[in-house]
């Protein structure tokens, strides 16, 4: 029989287990509600955060318009104060917010004015026509080297001392005591690589590259044309250094006539805008201009005189030398069963222009695909150069008709 002492011992042990076991299921409650509340204070601090957001953003749209307007004039005080003319009209002068008085005000800027003090609260950016905006190659760069450019050595060499070299290497031109040239005319029958050797400058040069054709200057309305010139001008500046090709130039660069009609008359804005711009009072800075055109005969001799375009550079008609290069670059992706025969193509194709050339190795192509083969062979090019030249013939004959 159990004694009362132990009795006493085992209910002592029994009351000490059951306190250690409470204790720690007590601990264990404590430490998950601090982990909860760990989670409930985060919770808490991102709800106040995003509070704080939505009520800036509240704040932010219940603020007033802000009114466009360029500055006209920096008055000369030590307020600080400019004349700036409104989109809505009228002038006035205005003093500039202290976030705006650190930064430099120019005339000629775009700024935003506070509705009812007029007061310039920020700067805005230069506006450009999305049109502009899209003459500017970024993504689509011409994948075409000079390696690609055949029989045009001199005027690849020409081309580059006159838009690669300023652009890389200035410190030659002072150390000389020179300017640079600042542009480039290029000219000369149409396929003779005008355009090509403007793709390779594109690829080759670091420089941002713009490209126009003249006939997109050609607006509906009076004085578009100029707008465009002017902002295409200043998209050039802030992008620089950049080359600016101007293609098919012809088409608003022809000589101005006594008798014209509205269409003529708007066109010669056009080109009026565009001659200040190569040879006006502003510095272009790093702006190299190529032009290219294949009627140099029709261009107006202002456009023509040095300080505009300073080098003219000719594209002849291909010698037999110049057509068994661009024969060369031609067929080296060609498949083909035996060497090609090209001194005998060169020999046939007296006259055509690299266009031509480059027409004939695809025509020879598709005469291999017309007789389901794998390789072009001699006949396909003979064919091809039969094809080419007789139409390239006509063509020429219908030309000499119009002159």
């Amino acid at each position: 029989m159990t004694t009362t002492k132990e009795k006493k011992k085992k209910e002592e042990t029994k009351d000490g287990e059951y306190l250690i076991t409470y204790t720690r299921h007590l601990e264990k409650r404590l430490r998950n509600l601090e982990t909860e509340k760990q989670l409930l204070d985060a919770e808490r601090l991102r709800l106040e955060q995003e509070l704080h957001s939505l009520r800036n953003e509240i704040d932010r749209l219940r603020e007033p318009p802000l009114v466009s307007a360029t500055i006209i004039d920096i008055l000369d005080d030590s307020k600080g104060r400019a004349i700036v003319k409104s989109s809505t009209g009228p002038s006035f002068v205005v003093n500039a917010s202290r976030k705006v008085k650190n930064e430099k005000i120019n005339p000629g800027m775009r700024v935003a004015l506070n509705q009812r003090t007029f007061a310039i609260m920020e700067i805005l950016p230069t506006k450009l026509d999305p049109f502009v905006k899209g003459m500017e190659v970024i993504d689509s760069i011409p994948d075409i080297s000079y390696s690609d450019v055949g029989g045009l050595e001199d005027q690849m060499q020409e081309v580059r001392e006159t838009v690669e070299l300023p652009l890389k290497k200035p410190e030659l031109f002072k150390k000389i005591g020179i300017e640079p040239p600042k542009g480039v005319l290029l000219y000369g029958a149409p396929g003779t690589g005008k355009t090509l050797l403007a793709k390779a400058v594109a690829h080759e040069t670091e420089a941002t590259f713009i490209r126009i054709i003249g006939s997109e200057l050609v607006q509906k309305f009076i004085g578009e044309g100029a707008r465009l010139v002017r902002e295409i001008f200043n998209l050039a500046k802030m992008k620089a250094p950049t080359i600016l090709f101007i293609d098919e130039l012809d088409a608003i660069g022809s000589q101005r006539l006594k008798i014209a009609t509205s269409g003529d008359r708007e066109v010669q804005r056009t080109l009026m805008q565009l001659l200040s711009e190569l040879d006006g009072f502003d510095m272009r800075g790093d702006v190299k201009i190529i032009g290219a055109t294949n009627r140099v005969d029709i261009l107006d001799p202002a456009l023509l005189r040095p300080g505009r375009f300073d080098r003219m550079i000719e594209f002849p008609i291909p010698d037999e030398v110049s057509r068994e290069s661009i024969f060369k670059i031609h067929t080296r992706n060609l498949t083909v069963e035996d060497d090609p025969n090209i001194k005998k193509f060169v020999n046939l194709t007296e006259g055509a222009t690299g266009a031509d050339i480059k027409a004939i190795c695809t025509e020879a192509g598709m005469y291999a695909i017309r007789r389901d083969a794998d390789m072009i062979k001699e006949n396909d090019f003979l064919d091809a150069v039969n094809k080419v030249m007789r139409k390239a013939k006509e063509k020429f004959v219908d030309s000499r008709l119009y002159m």
